[in-house]
């Protein structure tokens, strides 16, 4: 049995000999990728924030009647800019007509009455020092007197509540803006206070508001006192018109919602032109405090990881991975606000292969890659 053995161990000798006496393969080392690399460089960037915005007009009143009655006249081009105090709506007047002239009578009695309320007092003062008259007559005549004197001012009282209603059945335009659709037709019935005529709206200059977060407020009030009108545009809601007529902040809303935390922010535009209308939906392009110049590279240089982004730099013949904080877009390329300095090459192509400190090379990668697909 020993010998069995010490022939298998010299067996298993024989071949460990043999094996050690053969040269290994040593692993193939991988050759340098071939990229493309662009220049990081200082550039003049301006870019926006944007924010859905509505148009409104800085003026807009529902047009309603005071008095009731039935339209008897209406005397505008519905959609078109009324003047103010231009007459736009009548109610039948003959009612308020009659009573004005009504009140005016009724005040003329009066102020007769007064003048010989007057007359009695006088005449009974002067027979009174004569001792012609009993002290009650001359009392009796001081207070028709009163009574004489308070009934006229409640007489032209009166007139001038029926002047009030006189006027107020011809409506006319509280400002100059545009008019609507009207809501009654002739001979329609009016209630005072209830039914809605019309609705009239200015025009120029024009608001739009949009909401920020409470964060940004402190931006926004300092951007008020500067008074500056070349931080805000317009983009239409057909998404490709820009409104390129600067604005300037109106108002900043009294508070903050305390459910959203957000606030309303008003500019006013001209809209000399009335492309601008009340209710319109568009976005508010405000100017980037980070505006001016910076490092700017092709977008297509950036990876995306987790919800990082990082770019390869070239250093020579090796690509090191930074990580890059990244600004808005512009066109097809995007500013980088931390990652990378003036001069770097980034690579742009063939970094799809690459890892941390992989050698590289210039060169077309597209090149290199047709040839594989050839093998």
């Amino acid at each position: 049995m020993k010998k069995g053995y010490t022939y298998l161990l010299g067996a298993a000798g024989l071949i460990a000999l043999a094996s050690c006496g053969k040269p290994q393969k040593q692993p193939t080392a991988l050759p340098p990728t071939p990229v493309n690399v662009a220049e990081v460089k200082k550039q003049n960037a301006i870019f926006y924030e944007e924010y859905q915005g509505t148009v409104v007009a800085l003026n807009s009143v529902e047009l309603r009647s005071q008095v009731s009655g039935f339209i008897t006249g209406i005397f505008f081009k519905e959609g078109e800019v009324v003047a103010k105090g231009k007459e736009l709506y009548e109610i039948d007047r003959r009612k308020y007509i009659a009573a004005y002239n009504q009140a005016v009578a009724n005040q003329a009695s009066a102020e007769a009455n007064l003048v010989k309320a007057q007359k009695d007092v006088d005449r009974y003062t002067y027979l009174e020092k004569q001792d012609a008259v009993a002290k009650q007559t001359v009392d009796q005549a001081v207070a028709t007197f009163g009574t004489s004197k308070a009934a006229v001012e409640a007489a032209k009282a009166q007139v001038e509540s029926a002047k009030t209603d006189l006027s107020y059945s011809v409506i006319t335009a509280p400002f100059t803006g545009r008019i609507g659709i009207s809501q009654v037709k002739l001979g329609a019935q009016v209630s005072p206070g209830t039914t809605l005529l019309n609705t009239i709206s200015s025009e120029h200059p024009i608001g739009v508001d949009f909401v920020v977060n409470e964060q940004d407020i402190a931006r926004f009030y300092n951007l008020q006192k500067k008074g500056t009108d070349s931080t805000f545009k317009l983009q239409l809601s057909d998404g490709s018109t820009i409104y390129n007529k600067p604005g300037k902040i109106l108002a900043i809303d009294r508070g903050v919602n305390n459910q959203t935390g957000t606030t309303t922010v008003r500019v006013e535009f001209p809209n000399g032109d009335d492309v601008l209308k009340d209710g319109m939906s568009c976005v508010v392009k405000v100017l980037n405090d980070q505006s001016g110049r910076q490092l700017v590279i092709p977008y297509k240089a950036i990876t995306e990881q987790m919800g990082e982004f990082f770019v390869f730099v070239s250093l020579d013949t090796i690509a090191k991975q930074h990580k890059v904080k990244l600004g808005p877009h512009l066109g097809a390329d995007v500013v980088v606000l931390d990652g990378v300095k003036e001069g770097d090459k980034v690579i742009t192509e063939g970094f799809q292969r690459l890892r941390n400190g992989g050698k590289i090379v210039l060169g077309n990668p597209n090149a290199q890659q047709g040839q594989q697909q050839a093998k």
